[in-house]
C-alpha cells in the first residue's frame, strides 16, 4: 500500500526519538500542540536497560548500513548513533560541557573555519536553562576554560583511583583538571537518585541517574499527550502548496505507506539521516531534495578525532569504576599550545574500563592475542589507566551526506558519507597523542601507548547560517525556502569545538521550539 493517508492531522510531526525529538516534543506538547513522534526502531523503556555490552549493542543504529568513502577508516556510525525511543541520548556518556566561546566566531576570530549565526552570550541562558531543568553535576570554578554561565546545580562526581593518577600527571605538566561536568546526578535531584559509579553508561542507566530521554523529556512530552510511535520509519518529506511541507510518508512495521499530515515537521534524525531524508524529498517541487536548491544539503559534515593513550601502573587504578565518560577534564582553547596546530579539544580523563567493554582492556592492545593478551588482562584490570581525547575538525564543503546507490528495504537510497580528514585534524591528533603519553609519564607509568586513529561525534551535514548559498538553515534551524521544516540535533553546528555536542543541541533546541511557539503563525500559516 503506498500514500495511506493516516486519520488525524497533527500540529507537528517530530522524525527521531532522540535528545532534541524529546525535548521539541514536550515543549510543543505541553504548549498544547498536538504532537506524534515517529522513531524507526523499537519502543524502549528504562526497564529494559541491562548493564552488559550484548545488551548495550541493540540500543545502536539498526537501520540501513550506511556507505563510506574517503581518506581514512574509522567511521562510527552505528557507535554514535541510536535505535529506538531514547536515540543516541539513551546511551550517551552525557559529558555536557559548554562549546569555546570563540567555537561560535572561528572565521571572524581566527579566519579559520565557520561562524555561527550567533554568539555564545545568546546562547548562554538556553544553556543556563537546560542545566537547570536536567541537572548537571561538576565544579565551574575550577573549569578556567568555561564561558561565563551559572554554577552546576550539583557537585561535581566522585575521583577514583585513575583519576587521581593521572590528574597528578596533567598537573606536573601545567595542563589543570576540573570535575567532569556530567548530565549524571551526584545527589538527589528533579526525583531521580544519585550515581553508583558502575560504569555501565553505555548500555544506558536503568536508574535514570543519567539524564537519557527516559529521565528528562519523554514523560513530560507523554504526560501532555505527545504520541510516540515506534518501528515507523518514515522516508521522505511530503510536498505541499506554497512551498510548504504536508507532512511525511512513513512505513509502519508492516510495511504499510502511511502519510501522517502535519503542520510543521521537525527532523531530528541524527546528522546522518536528516540529510538523507532531505535529498530523499526530491519532487517536481525540490527537484534537488528538500532544502537543497543551492546544493548545501549534507554538505560541511564534520568528524571528531579521537586520541586514546592508555598506562599501566604500580599502583591499583579501580579501572572500572567512575563512569564512561571519565572523572576528570581538561580543556585546550585555540592558540593555547604554542606550536600546536589550529583547533580546540577536550580530555576526558579516567573513563571506567572493564575487560571487554566497548572502550575496554582487551581492545586497548589489539596487536596482542593468546597467551600474551591473557597475561596483559591478568595485570591491567586492576592497574590500567586511560584517556580520552576529543578533537575538533573544521567544516569542509566537500565533506558531505549525499545518497547511495543502493537502496534500503523500502526502496529508499541509502546514506553515503564522503569525508577526509585531510591534514589539520590528523596533526592535531598526533599532537593529543604525544600529550597524553607525556601525562601517563609524569603520572608514573610503567608501560605507555596509544591507539590508532578513530573518529567520533558527528557535526554538520545541515548546518545554520545566515545566508542560503552556504548554508541549510537559518539561526532557528528553519530550513531556507521552506517555512515548516525545522531540523534539531548537531548536525546545525558550523563548528563542533571539539566538544561533546549533546548540552550544546539542548540548549540550541530549545532556543529553537520557543521561537517556533512564539512566532506560531509563521511557521503553521496555511
Amino acid at each position: 500500500m503506498s500514500g495511506t493517508k493516516a486519520p488525524d492531522k497533527v500540529d507537528v510531526v517530530i522524525v527521531g526519538a532522540g535528545a532534541a525529538g524529546s525535548l521539541y516534543a514536550a515543549k510543543l506538547a505541553g504548549a498544547g500542540k498536538s504532537v506524534v513522534v515517529l522513531e524507526a526502531g523499537p519502543p524502549w523503556t528504562a526497564a529494559d536497560l541491562t548493564s552488559s555490552q550484548i545488551w548495550a549493542r541493540r540500543l545502536k543504529w539498526g537501520g540501513p548500513n550506511v556507505d563510506f568513502q574517503g581518506d581514512h577508516h574509522s567511521f562510527p556510525h552505528n557507535l554514535n548513533t541510536g535505535w529506538g525511543f531514547g536515540g543516541s541520548a539513551l546511551h550517551h556518556y552525557a559529558t555536557w560541557p559548554r562549546m569555546p566561546r570563540d567555537s561560535f566566531k572561528l572565521r571572524g576570530l581566527h579566519g579559520m573555519g565557520r561562524d555561527w549565526p550567533f554568539d555564545y552570550d545568546e546562547l548562554r541562558p538556553w544553556y543556563d536553562q537546560i542545566q537547570k531543568d536536567v541537572g548537571i553535576s561538576g565544579d565551574a570554578t575550577k573549569e578556567h576554560w568555561r564561558p561565563p554561565g551559572d554554577a552546576y546545580p550539583m557537585p561535581g562526581m566522585k575521583t577514583f583511583g585513575q583519576g587521581r593518577i593521572l590528574a597528578r600527571g596533567f598537573e606536573k605538566l601545567g595542563l589543570p583538571v576540573a570535575p567532569l561536568p556530567a548530565a549524571i546526578n551526584t545527589k538527589w535531584y528533579n526525583n531521580r537518585p544519585p550515581c553508583q559509579y558502575d560504569g555501565w553508561c553505555d548500555a544506558g542507566c536503568p536508574i535514570l541517574a543519567l539524564a537519557n530521554p527516559f529521565a528528562t523529556y519523554f514523560p513530560q512530552a507523554q504526560a501532555a499527550g505527545a504520541k510516540l510511535q515506534s518501528r515507523a520509519t518514515v522516508l521522505r518529506i511530503v510536498p505541499g502548496a506554497k512551498a510548504r511541507a504536508a507532512g511525511v510518508e512513513y512505513a509502519d512495521e508492516k510495511g504499510r505507506r502511511i502519510i501522517q499530515h502535519a503542520d510543521v515537521v521537525v527532523l531530528a534524525a541524527s546528522g546522518v539521516q536528516n540529510p538523507r531524508l532531505l535529498l530523499n524529498s526530491a519532487a517536481a517541487e525540490w527537484p534537488k531534495g528538500a532544502g537543497n536548491d543551492t546544493d548545501q544539503v549534507g554538505r560541511n559534515f564534520m568528524l571528531d578525532g579521537v586520541a586514546l593513550t592508555y598506562g599501566l601502573f604500580a599502583e591499583e587504578t579501580e579501572p572500572h569504576m567512575g563512569v564512561s565518560a571519565g572523572q576528570l577534564m581538561h580543556r585546550a582553547l585555540y592558540g593555547e599550545r604554542p606550536g600546536a596546530p589550529f583547533g580546540s579539544y577536550q580530555w576526558q580523563i579516567a573513563p571506567a574500563m572493564k575487560p571487554n567493554d566497548i572502550f575496554g582492556i582487551a581492545i586497548s592492545r589489539g596487536d596482542l592475542i593468546g597467551q600474551p593478551l591473557h597475561d596483559f588482562i591478568r595485570r591491567a584490570s586492576r592497574h590500567i589507566a586511560n584517556s580520552v581525547a576529543m578533537i575538533e575538525q573544521l567544516a569542509n564543503p566537500d565533506n558531505r551526506v549525499t545518497l547511495s546507490g543502493d537502496n534500503d528495504a523500502f526502496g529508499m537510497p541509502k546514506a553515503k558519507i564522503l569525508h577526509n580528514f585531510g591534514t589539520q585534524m590528523p596533526t592535531m591528533w598526533r599532537h593529543c597523542i604525544d600529550e597524553g603519553l607525556a601525562v601517563m609519564q609524569a603520572a608514573g607509568a610503567l608501560e605507555k601507548w596509544s591507539a590508532p586513529m578513530v573518529s567520533g561525534h558527528l557535526g554538520g551535514g545541515t548546518i545554520m547560517g545566515a545566508d542560503p548559498v552556504d548554508s541549510v538553515t537559518d539561526a532557528y534551524g528553519r530550513v531556507h525556502g521552506i517555512a515548516n521544516i525545522v531540523i534539531g540535533g548537531s548536525g546545525l553546528f558550523p563548528s563542533t569545538g571539539g566538544t561533546s555536542p549533546t548540552f550544546s543541541l539542548m540548549a540550541v533546541a530549545l532556543r529553537s521550539v520557543e521561537h517556533m511557539l512564539g512566532h506560531w503563525s509563521d511557521y503553521a500559516a496555511a
